[in-house]
């Protein structure tokens, strides 16, 4: 979670930087369109959008992508049903695209323990995508147990954060 946290801030620090203040001549940009010569190959291009771009490689938009579980459990509950729905609509209008589901627990009990109930968790939200329609094809389960806090700590509040299941597309 940190690391996601950095590298945005190092994205908007580097786009910061890059802008500018200075205001051109208004002669002087001129000066630059004259002088410019149209070479063979030239064409123009289309700008693309980025946000509908981002929105297709990360599945759909407005839809939560974790799915949080209460202490040694692998029962989804009702309260994310919506974010089954969206997820399952998702990938029965995309047939081509695939999910993994990474389930996670926090760091009580022992790594075994752990791998094989994270492994739980994401098989649950499989089975519960694919009663509303999507292609068991398209879903990948995994577990990574303890081994990827979302948050560091060893309190409730950290612990809550770190059972999930994380939803990705690729």
């Amino acid at each position: 979670m940190f690391k996601r946290y950095f590298i945005a801030a190092a994205a908007l620090a580097l786009l910061s930087a890059c802008s500018t203040t200075d205001n051109l001549d208004a002669s002087a940009g001129n000066a630059g369109d004259a002088s410019r010569t149209t070479l063979p190959g030239d064409s123009h291009v289309a700008p693309v959008q980025a946000d509908h771009a981002m929105q297709e490689a990360d599945g759909p938009a407005g839809v939560a992508k974790v799915i949080y579980f209460d202490f040694d459990s692998f029962v989804v509950k009702p309260e994310y049903q919506s974010v089954i729905d969206g997820h399952a609509r998702y990938l029965q209008a995309n047939r081509s695209r695939h999910v993994v589901l990474e389930g996670n627990t926090d760091e009580r009990g022992g790594r075994e323990y752990n791998l094989a109930l994270g492994q739980k968790r994401a098989e649950a939200v499989r089975r519960a995508l694919g009663l509303v329609g999507a292609s068991d094809a398209q879903i990948e389960a995994v577990s990574f147990g303890e081994e990827k806090p979302a948050v560091m700590g060893s309190d409730e509040s950290a612990w809550s954060q770190n059972r999930r299941v994380e939803i990705k597309y690729r």
